[in-house]
């Protein structure tokens, strides 16, 4: 896919691709999937060839498999996945790490260029690492054609918001990227045992991102970077008040008014499942402009998308055909808009 640097900005109107839903075509089958796990199979081997993983050692989700793929979403009705680029093992080298962003990397772009518009992709940037961060943004935007990034919500004690991630912000700001972000390694120490850290954990990681985003004024700096909050932006909507409520006694305070504005720019996705009982919360915080459909596949296992999540959202009662035709196609076109050039 060429790249495209994006120009068009959450303000834009939200009637972008309604048409599936009015015209030639229906929009739950024509779903763009912002939230799908790619771990490629190349680097699976090159990891075991060069001793830093081992497939049976990883989760079971990391064995991506092709026509698997694309099963699922031609049963769930998803014309395109945009992909986050997996990359497991505590990888501390750094000619490694490059060397595995970079087979990592690649079989992305060759995938997407022999699936026309099945499927994009994300090239990650790196919380804890700057000039990796760096060569994956030219790499992976400008010479393979990455519509977007990847990032981590936090890495050890490093939230998105943290000012240190400033220079890498700013570069993304001038190419008005949008940053897919997701948790991952959380620490939950207290945590009951029996619970996982992806059911209860990760949201709270979400949130504290999102907080620390809020706190830092990372999106008044850089008015042009569009994040996209996994989960349903985790317990953000949900605690939203509370945060105004005593945002002056967080350090530094943040002002009621820029809660409510901040929750009007991040973008969120349905990977929760959200429907139906959060859906009504999700709207009245964000309004249906600002979700975007996500599968979180293969995490997720397929019955559960095709059998559970997406019929959710299909027959969520607090959403009409304009909003779920906007959370399952339009809103991904409007700030992803190679997308529709693909």
């Amino acid at each position: 896919m060429p790249h495209a640097t994006q120009t068009t900005q959450l303000q834009a109107p939200d009637d972008i691709g309604l048409r599936t839903a009015h015209g030639a075509g229906d929009a739950r089958h024509e779903r763009i999937d912002v939230h799908h796990h790619y771990t490629a199979p190349e680097w699976i081997r090159w990891a075991e060839d060069k001793g830093v993983a081992h497939r049976d050692k990883l989760p079971p989700w990391t064995r991506w498999d092709e026509a698997a793929a694309l099963a699922l979403m031609d049963r769930a009705g998803t014309r395109t996945s945009v992909l986050t680029v997996a990359m497991l093992g505590r990888l501390k080298e750094p000619v490694v790490r490059k060397e595995s962003a970079r087979v990592a990397l690649e079989a992305a772009d060759d995938l997407t260029s022999r699936h026309g518009g099945r499927f994009a992709f994300f090239t990650p940037i790196f919380l804890d690492d700057a000039d990796l961060s760096r060569w994956s943004v030219a790499h992976g935007m400008d010479r393979l054609g990455a519509v977007g990034v990847s990032a981590r919500t936090s890495v050890g004690d490093t939230y998105l918001g943290d000012p240190g991630l400033d220079p890498i912000m700013a570069e993304l700001d001038e190419r008005a990227a949008v940053i897919s972000t997701h948790p991952m390694e959380v620490s939950a120490p207290g945590a009951p045992r029996g619970v996982p850290p992806f059911v209860c954990d990760f949201l709270m990681d979400t949130t504290r991102a999102a907080l620390s985003l809020i706190m830092n004024g990372t999106l008044d700096r850089f008015p042009r970077l569009t994040f996209i909050l996994p989960h349903g932006g985790g317990y953000l909507p949900y605690i939203a008040s509370r945060i105004e409520v005593f945002g002056r006694r967080l350090t530094p305070a943040v002002d009621p008014g820029r809660v409510r504005d901040y929750l009007h720019r991040f973008c969120y996705d349905t990977a929760a499942p959200m429907s139906p009982w959060a859906t009504p919360t999700l709207l009245a915080a964000a309004g249906s402009s600002r979700i975007l459909y996500g599968s979180d596949w293969p995490p997720t296992p397929a019955r559960v998308v095709t059998e559970v999540t997406a019929p959710a959202l299909d027959g969520d009662p607090a959403l009409g055909d304009r909003e779920r035709a906007r959370i399952n196609r339009g809103n991904a076109l409007r700030i992803l808009p190679a997308l529709a050039r693909a």
